[in-house]
């Protein structure tokens, strides 16, 4: 038994109790006061009282909102399995939120939360590519040279158009007039090209593949839905330019 919590902890705790329910923000200036309370906690007694009476309601529905509204979804878990996976992840990671850096813990906890989930989906979706064995074909596909072949040959077009393209972005973003969130949205967009054997590994559904791009241009750029899509026109027109004239070569 809690002998004594601190002033801080019992004002927290006294705060929360009396708050009224109808108000709308799950995660508010209470919330963000219990967090800080929680690092300062001298004891696991004292951080699990203000975990179970501040913290853990409104954990619960931050990551039940994220996995629905990304459809951050796992093959071979339920949604309450995803939902305490994640939630256990996260409490790993609550001590290194840093009070200082005037950052709102609701921001950190969301990030933590997405970059977890869209991480583990590419790990889950390259563990299954790995698992993928010719044997799980159409023995009349497998015996077909001529579509051996053109697998082959768009894996490598692929390639040499992504090569191409980022040494055009790199080209363009340097020299063309763009504005701060086309420069932000090319830098983003490096990063993704750089790394997009991992990104854009094959899934049974191709708009949940974009939906995680979107999530990872908006933490990348901090820029909204609204304002990656007009600003990525521009980037767009690039690429198809780059890929038809390799075409015509």
């Amino acid at each position: 038994m809690i002998e004594s919590l601190s002033a801080s902890t019992e004002e927290v705790l006294s705060k929360k109790r009396g708050r009224k329910t109808v108000n709308l923000n799950y995660f508010d200036v209470a919330e963000e006061t219990a967090v800080r309370s929680f690092l300062l906690a001298k004891t696991s007694e004292e951080k699990n009282k203000i975990y179970n009476e501040c913290l853990k309601e409104p954990l619960d529905k931050m990551i039940s909102s994220i996995i629905r509204r990304y459809k951050l979804y796992r093959k071979d878990m339920d949604f309450n399995e995803i939902h305490c996976d994640t939630h256990s992840f996260l409490m790993t990671k609550v001590d290194k939120f840093k009070p200082s850096k005037e950052k709102k813990a609701y921001s950190y906890f969301g990030t933590i939360c997405k970059n977890y989930l869209m991480g583990q989906i590419i790990k889950d979706q390259k563990e299954t590519n790995r698992k993928v064995s010719y044997e799980d074909m159409s023995q009349s596909i497998e015996e077909r040279p001529d579509m051996m072949y053109r697998i082959d040959d768009e894996e490598m077009d692929t390639n040499a158009i992504i090569i191409k393209y980022l040494n055009e972005l790199r080209y363009f973003i340097e020299n063309e007039n763009l504005s701060d969130n086309e420069v932000k949205l090319g830098y983003a967009l490096i990063d993704l090209f750089d790394n997009y054997e991992s990104i854009f590994s094959s899934a049974d559904n191709n708009k949940f593949n974009k939906n995680v791009i979107l999530l990872s241009l908006r933490e990348m750029t901090n820029l909204s839905t609204k304002e990656i899509r007009g600003s990525i026109k521009k980037f767009k027109k690039l690429y198809i330019l780059i890929q038809s004239k390799m075409k015509i070569n």
